[in-house]
């Protein structure tokens, strides 16, 4: 039996399925502005703007098939979008911006179901998926790919037989210093290729575990890949007495490395190739259905439009009522310690909060650093948990972040967690401790500090927050500056705390 297409949808009906596929982009255009914000300014995620195209060519490609399917609306597919539109609001309060851009995006194939139906939607799956590439997330494996590729490295190094002194993520060889920072950890290879890789199987492969196989490929190779291009510009800069490969030719080297690289993975991939016509495989059940009228389209389109625009509405209202006009007064923390001239030229460079304490204190010989920044009614320029807030930047000529990791502070039988970090300078290191204040509690970790900021707006509580870090200079061990931080908090963690709470009411 062959299917046959279904009578074309009356232009109204098109209309309407148009204004509310378009309805994202006007009532969160803050949202979407921020995805090609991030893809003007980051090269790493440039590829964004061909996403949307590639999407609508295979959607295209695939038009034989949904001329022979009946646009059928589903409401059950509501509890998707308004799922959708909850993630955002909480992502919105919690000012997580790559979940709110993740849950504009997922809002597309959310109104596809619930205005043309799931059948359409599930011929449409991959182009849909695909435009959720788009939205420019990577920056959480930063750090994880900076440590694999120095591991990677100075093994490999050390195989071939030259000796390394490793310290972070810098190390040393006979012949110079070398250090892997944001640019070399891999993170744009690993973006591209997961894209290509998703985009080729999906034209390649029709077996779903041939695809799987590939887009795993697509993941692991480059990661793998990168780590072979540090050790071969290493190798490079080593062999020829740091001539080569220490400038921006290395970069060059890199990309022509992972372009073969890439070449070669997909070349091998095409042997196993087993791509058909997929406009065959619709079953004639999805066809049997006359077209839906014009008014339940327009309904379900109305309908789906309301549930759009009810979650920023309710955001505005939230934040409305969050606002808090109060003076602050955190330069009133009592300390015992006597204040000293700053212990370090070393600052972190960090959005601006609404007040700031940065003092030094002196107890004896030991020297501690404090700087609290103290936030409310925060916003993308000035938030206590962001991107943008960072120890050091990577173009900072002097000073180094070698390394973080989680320390636990024991305070009177109770435990505080905290981020300690290595800081080298010139001529002086340092050592960081630092947290945050969030819905008045101590934590560590940017996850549930996110988490306790949403809680606390969505309940009408507020946005008041802080970071806090603690820092001292240190010779030789970082066991001199732990202990004059931990004496400092022993003595002044209740008087931190008193004084926070009491901005905060």
């Amino acid at each position: 039996m062959t299917a046959t297409s279904t009578p074309p949808l009356p232009y109204p009906a098109l209309l309407a399925i148009l204004v509310v596929l378009l309805a994202p982009f006007l009532i969160y255009f803050s949202t979407a502005q921020s995805i090609v914000s991030v893809w003007n300014q980051s090269e790493t995620f440039a590829h964004g703007y061909i996403i949307l195209p590639i999407s609508l060519w295979l959607i295209w490609k695939r038009k034989a098939v949904i001329q022979r399917m009946t646009p059928q609306p589903y409401w059950p597919g509501l509890f998707a979008l308004a799922a959708c539109g909850f993630g955002w609001l909480l992502a919105e309060l919690g000012d997580v911006q790559v979940v709110r851009q993740y849950m504009f995006v997922a809002m597309i194939p959310a109104i596809v179901i619930v205005v043309l139906g799931w059948q359409i939607a599930w011929a449409l799956a991959f182009p849909l998926f695909f435009l959720l590439l788009a939205v420019p997330f990577g920056e959480i494996f930063i750090a994880p790919l900076i440590d694999f590729t120095a591991d990677f490295t100075v093994i490999a190094l050390q195989f071939t037989g030259i000796p390394v002194l490793r310290d972070g993520s810098s190390f040393s060889i006979p012949s110079g210093n070398w250090s892997v920072v944001e640019a070399c950890s891999g993170v744009r290879y690993l973006i591209s290729s997961i894209t290509l890789g998703c985009l080729y199987a999906y034209l390649t492969y029709h077996s779903t575990w041939r695809r799987v196989w590939f887009i795993l490929a697509s993941i692991i190779v480059p990661i793998i890949a990168n780590g072979l291009r540090a050790y071969m510009i290493v190798m490079l800069g080593h062999l020829s007495g740091m001539k080569l490969a220490v400038g921006v030719d290395h970069l060059i080297y890199g990309w022509i490395f992972f372009g073969i690289v890439m070449f070669f993975m997909f070349w091998l991939g095409s042997f196993w190739r087993d791509d058909q016509d997929r406009a065959d495989d619709i079953p004639a059940a999805l066809t049997s259905h006359s077209p839906a009228s014009t008014s339940r389209l327009a309904s379900a389109s109305l309908v789906a439009i309301l549930c759009l625009a009810l979650w920023p509405a309710y955001a505005a209202y939230v934040s409305q009522l969050n606002l808090n006009q109060t003076a602050i007064h955190i330069d009133d923390l009592s300390v015992s310690w006597k204040e000293s001239s700053p212990v370090t030229t070393w600052r972190p460079s960090f959005l601006p909060g609404s007040a700031v304490l940065d003092k030094s204190y002196l107890d004896g010989t030991q020297a501690v650093g404090v700087l609290i920044n103290y936030y409310r009614n925060q916003n993308r320029d000035s938030a206590v948990i962001s991107t943008l807030n960072e120890m050091v930047q990577d173009h900072d000529r002097n000073w180094l972040r070698t390394h973080s990791e989680t320390h636990t502070v024991k305070l009177d039988g109770q435990s505080l967690t905290v981020r300690e970090t290595y800081i080298k300078g010139s001529t002086e290191s340092l050592l960081v401790w630092d947290w945050y204040w969030i819905d008045g509690q101590f934590t560590a970790n940017k996850y549930v500090g996110k988490v306790l900021q949403t809680k606390a707006k969505f309940f009408l509580q507020g946005d008041d927050a802080a970071s806090i870090l603690i820092y001292a200079p240190y010779a030789e061990k970082p066991d001199e500056a732990r202990k004059a931080m931990q004496q400092f908090m022993q003595a002044h963690v209740s008087s931190i705390t008193k004084t926070l709470q009491a901005n905060k009411k």
